[in-house]
């Protein structure tokens, strides 16, 4: 049959696709830019999709604890008012009686010690996926992450059909949900971080971090327009589309220059070095100048790195205020009077995107200035001082009018975000390559997950708080997040004076140099 002949045509495709791409791009001779662009899209959309699937609860928790609305706000962004309309009824489990347990008078409690235990295991495996994800194949650790993040933020949308009503149920799969969820950010900095140096990278970061509030616009869309089918769909849907972006990531994902022969010292000539591995699995995590035999940086003395934990603490009272948004906001806008009207859940889903449009933007300009004037810290600490006013003025006078109410919270989200994006990705990325670490240089993702899992503490805290909170007054709510904002940028303070001197004393040198005298090199 001449079977004999056609094996090893086979035997060449009996291997992995991922493999197999690895191989071909390593052939195809691509540059170094296009191996940074293919690492930037499926990085940019891998974490985007964990974001969609982490901001689907908010916009369900009006559905599962209502509150009766007159007025809805249909895509895009047209207003109609409502007054009892007969479908209404046959959706009463949207719009009427909700989804026990969380419909009693502790409805709100309980929703925020979902809140609170998914972000607090998410805290907590945050340091250990650092730890781990410094010491393996990142491909692999974030494909098992992505799958089991699809996997139990459908189970918690199955919920709908199989009728389940027990808290315990919701508490456990969200639990579990949230440690596959900590997998994602240490992960997908670090490859980042392996293909992209110093220069730019705030900028380059900035961008690229537009993916947060890019899946938290996806996730808050695809879950308001599924609401009315059936609230599962609004977690079936986002899962299923996370695990599938999680084989994009094993298939498609070089994870370092090294996993596909690409030599970082002669990138600027379009050049190559042949790879006799097929897997770059455990090659350090910055720079073609180390060596594979370094040993990872140790969780203490992580954090004895210069500036690391004041940024971590900074990030805890920042990541307080966006994740009481980001789990709060659709919630609030729907029970909050505006025009003398109340939105309905899908309206307030869709109209609580714009404080992700504006975190995009604010984390462009936070890392395009701090580029621009090489001061992570000034940039983050002004930022943060700059949102307790945005905050006042969105909870004084957004309930004025729809238009007011966007305007505002696109300036929150601004403010809000560009300091929580500067420091999960520049400054995150800055600390893990720095110069105390001498000859390690695997921390990459281990300091990534110290800052980020601090920070995630901090947002585990604010929507717990915000749930018994709320019950007594917003008001009181916006005075927390705008205190955690004062505290989050005076936690610099000894940064930014540091960095202030620095640019004093190098317009000094340049001063004394531009005068004919040569001034001495700082050592900043």
């Amino acid at each position: 049959m001449g079977s004999q002949h056609e094996l090893p045509a086979d035997r060449s495709y009996s291997k992995p696709l991922g493999i197999r791409f690895l191989e071909y791009i390593k052939k195809a001779k691509l540059s170094y830019e296009s191996h940074q662009a293919i690492v930037l899209i499926v990085t940019f959309f891998a974490y985007a999709s964990y974001h969609a699937t982490r901001k689907t609860t908010s916009i369900v928790k009006s559905a599962l604890d209502p509150q009766s609305s007159d007025v809805g706000l249909k895509f895009p962004w047209r207003i109609t008012y409502l007054s009892a309309p007969a479908e209404s009824k046959g959706l009463s489990w949207v719009l009427g009686d909700g989804w026990a347990p969380f419909n009693g008078s502790d409805g709100t409690a309980l929703l925020g010690q979902l809140d609170v235990a998914f972000l607090s295991v998410y805290a907590l495996g945050m340091y250990f996926s650092g730890h781990m994800g410094d010491r393996m194949n990142l491909r692999i650790f974030l494909t098992v992450g992505m799958v089991g993040t699809g996997l139990f933020t459908s189970l918690f949308g199955a919920g709908y059909w199989a009728k389940i009503h027990s808290f315990y149920y919701y508490l456990i799969v969200q639990m579990i949900a949230g440690l596959f969820q900590s997998t994602g950010w240490p992960s997908v900095v670090a490859v980042v971080g392996k293909w992209f140096g110093k220069k730019k990278r705030g900028l380059i970061m900035g961008i690229w971090n537009a993916h947060t509030s890019v899946g938290n616009i996806t996730g808050s869309l695809i879950a308001s327009a599924l609401l009315s089918y059936g609230w599962g769909w609004s977690f079936v849907v986002p899962g299923l589309l996370i695990a599938f972006m999680g084989l994009v990531v094993f298939f498609f994902l070089p994870v370092s220059p090294e996993s596909v022969g690409a030599n970082r010292e002669e990138d600027e000539v379009d050049s190559l070095r042949k790879s006799e591995e097929e897997e770059g699995v455990t090659e350090p995590l910055l720079g073609s100048n180390t060596e594979l035999k370094e040993k990872a940086v140790g969780f203490i003395e992580a954090w004895k790195i210069p500036g690391v934990a004041p940024f971590a603490f900074c990030l805890f009272f920042a990541k307080l205020v966006a994740y009481t948004f980001l789990y709060w906001l659709p919630y609030y806008i729907s029970h909050t009077a505006i025009e003398g009207k109340y939105l309905s859940n899908e309206a307030a889903g869709n109209l609580s995107t714009f404080f992700d449009i504006g975190g995009v933007l604010g984390g462009i300009l936070a890392g395009h200035i701090s580029d621009r004037l090489d001061a992570r810290a000034i940039t983050a600490a002004t930022f943060m001082y700059c949102a307790i006013p945005a905050l006042y003025f969105y909870r004084s006078y957004g309930h004025v009018s729809v238009v007011m109410n966007v305007a505002l919270m696109f300036i929150c989200g601004m403010f809000v975000n560009g300091p929580y994006a500067l420091i999960t990705t520049a400054v995150s990325a800055d600390l893990g390559t720095h110069s105390s670490l001498k000859g390690s240089s695997k921390a990459l993702a281990t300091v990534t997950a110290i800052i980020d899992g601090t920070g995630s503490v901090g947002a585990a805290i604010g929507p717990f708080l915000t749930g018994y909170i709320s019950a007594e007054s917003w008001s009181s709510v916006f005075t927390m997040l705008m205190g955690a904002a004062l505290v989050a940028g005076l936690l610099l303070t000894r940064l930014v004076v540091a960095e202030v001197a620095a640019r004093i004393s190098e317009s000094r040198s340049q001063g004394g140099s531009q005068t004919g005298s040569e001034a001495p090199e700082l050592d900043v």
